[in-house]
């Protein structure tokens, strides 16, 4: 096992990495920007280092000065969390070249998965259902050309990222060519990387993920499903695990394609595979991300499992012991909340300082956060604050739980979307388990 990790990001995640670490018996090393320079997660680490000045393309996207932390602390692993430099080959690459383990999957097993074009061939090479779409489109006049091809609506992507950024959405051939323009610079701004593709739109889909993990010695588990179909512009607001439209047969079905998928493919981590579900439950591959995910927690709350220490152990080399199990046994139901600063009218970021800061408890309650009454919250990174998480025997125990939550939830000094949860927590298609991607959508057009 590993000695000293050094945690590549910031936050809430940075000191779940941190926690993760303490019960390994593993020393933390923390990096940090200036404007990090009062986080928790510095706090918390038994060292830390300062990697440059705020914008995160100076810090924590800043590759020659994380590795050279690493160095420095004689850090014997790299743990990248979500977002920052987690999802790019070419930093696992240079980990691997410097002699520091880069805890996720490979550089090759990365490109493999990571670039969305490549994953949809390997989609299709093992069976897993796929929306008809297009390669790398070479300009906007391919780009018409496919979508005349596939029919609109279709939808354009960046194919070396994720998280809403480089999405666009086509209705008509007059709208392509300002959309692909668009979509090529957020690409390459976003990601390094401008190649962007298209696929089929559907208006009112489901999303729904599946988490694996897998080791170095060929085991590899399907640890159930998520359901992220409430989001707004792209991006989850609410998670949910397991899916409400998710059948035992369907499960089992999925499952086994995507275990066979990941072992085939030799991919060695965690990792998740999203897709789009139709009106009548069919499922479509949409891309894997080959990192831990924002909305993990839900999982662990019902396999029982801590997946970031599974992510270590899995890194270190160790076979891991857990069941050989087709399906693995799923215990309740867990919904969580990403509590963000910003405006609940016109949702841009809301940085400044936090006056007050009371998170909610009990039984089954469980928030993840790096902020505190007295921080200040920097305008530089994502503006998530906290995520909480409840556990309980039924759904609709768990809505209820989670309704108490956010009333004990006090933020003050800053504004929050704390009250357009407990909107969403109320509304007829969260209460019935029929949301989709457009439910936020029709709820705040509803005023």
């Amino acid at each position: 096992m590993f000695k000293r990790i050094l945690i590549a990001n910031r936050g809430e995640i940075a000191i779940r990495i941190m926690r993760a670490c303490r019960e390994l018996g593993i020393e933390t090393v923390a990096v940090y920007s200036e404007a990090d320079e009062r986080a928790l997660h510095v706090r918390f680490a038994d060292r830390a280092v300062c990697i440059g000045p705020g914008p995160a393309t100076k810090s924590y996207l800043h590759v020659p000065a994380i590795i050279s932390a690493a160095e420095i602390t004689a850090a014997e692993a790299i743990h990248p969390g979500y977002g920052f430099l987690s999802e790019n080959a070419e930093f696992a690459r240079l980990c691997k070249k410097c002699g520091v383990t880069f805890i996720g999957p490979s550089p090759e097993a990365m490109r493999a998965w990571g670039d969305k074009v490549t994953a949809r061939s390997n989609a299709v090479r093992f069976g897993l259902p796929l929306l008809q779409g297009s390669e790398v489109l070479r300009d906007a006049k391919h780009a018409i050309e496919e979508a005349k091809r596939v029919g609109f609506p279709v939808i354009l992507k960046a194919s070396g990222g994720g998280g809403g950024r480089g999405m666009r959405i086509v209705r008509s051939e007059s709208e392509v060519e300002a959309a692909f323009a668009s979509a090529r610079h957020e690409a390459e701004t976003g990601f390094k990387n401008p190649d962007v593709y298209l696929e089929k739109f559907m208006e009112r889909p489901r999303h729904i993920e599946f988490q694996v993990l897998a080791d170095q010695h060929g085991g590899v588990w399907v640890l159930g499903e998520r359901e992220c179909s409430m989001q707004r512009r792209h991006q989850k607001v609410i998670e949910e695990a397991p899916s409400p439209a998710m059948t035992p047969e369907k499960r089992t079905e999925v499952a086994e394609v995507i275990r066979k998928a990941i072992l085939e493919t030799g991919y060695r981590s965690l990792g998740t595979l999203e897709f789009i579900m139709d009106e009548q439950g069919n499922l479509s591959f949409l891309e894997m991300n080959t990192r831990v995910q924002v909305e993990h927690p839900v999982t662990e709350a019902i396999t029982g499992l801590d997946l970031v220490q599974l992510q270590i152990r899995a890194a270190a080399g160790e076979k891991l012991d857990l069941p050989d199990t087709r399906d693995w046994p799923l215990r309740g139901h867990a919904i969580e909340c990403r509590v963000n600063a910003e405006d609940p009218r016109t949702f841009a970021p809301w940085p400044g300082l936090i006056t007050e800061y009371y998170p909610p408890g009990g039984t089954g309650v469980r928030v993840d956060s790096g902020v505190y009454g007295g921080w200040r919250v920097p305008a530089h990174y994502d503006s998530l604050l906290a995520k909480l998480i409840v556990h309980a025997p039924t759904r609709a125990e768990a809505i209820e739980r989670m309704r108490h939550a956010l009333d004990e939830f006090i933020v003050g000094g800053i504004r929050t979307n704390i009250e357009l949860h407990k909107r969403l927590l109320n509304d007829r298609e969260m209460i019935d388990g029929t949301m989709t991607t457009r439910t936020i959508e029709r709820l705040l057009a509803e005023g």
